[in-house]
């Protein structure tokens, strides 16, 4: 793993926190988009080196409304570049970690993506990215 590539929070009301985080970080989102694959809107933002993605889900059934549902608003998700996600998730599988997508998928912000599940992460949802070439 490189780096960590963004923090995810999860929000109830995207507009009215994109409007908290400008504040906050003094700029505004760099970038907006809908992932229907996963039921959610996203925000981002760049604050020096670091992101931080805002996710609103879209319907009721998405991962992000069952997170609020269950934990309400907050971090939801570290994210780690990595340069070669297939590679990475074939590694970490090795080492005892429980992959939830075996198979990397498109997500936001240009990335490929696939997540270990907290259960081997000490309740930490982890996110791999690999930037799409």
């Amino acid at each position: 793993m490189k780096k960590i590539e963004h923090i995810g929070i999860a929000v109830k009301d995207i507009k009215a926190s994109n409007l908290l985080f400008e504040k906050l970080f003094n700029t505004p989102a760099y970038k907006q988009e809908t992932v229907e694959s996963e039921g959610v809107t996203t925000s981002f933002f760049q604050t020096g080196p670091n992101k931080i993605e805002l996710l609103e889900a879209t319907n009721p059934d998405s991962p992000i409304a069952k997170f609020i549902e269950k934990k309400g608003e907050g971090i939801h998700h570290i994210a780690f570049e990595v340069d070669n996600i297939k590679e990475e998730i074939l590694r970490l599988k090795a080492e005892g970690f429980s992959v939830i997508n075996e198979t990397p998928k498109k997500g936001a912000d240009n990335k490929l993506v696939a997540f270990l599940h907290p259960k081997t992460t000490n309740g930490v949802l982890i996110e791999l990215c690999q930037e799409i070439r």
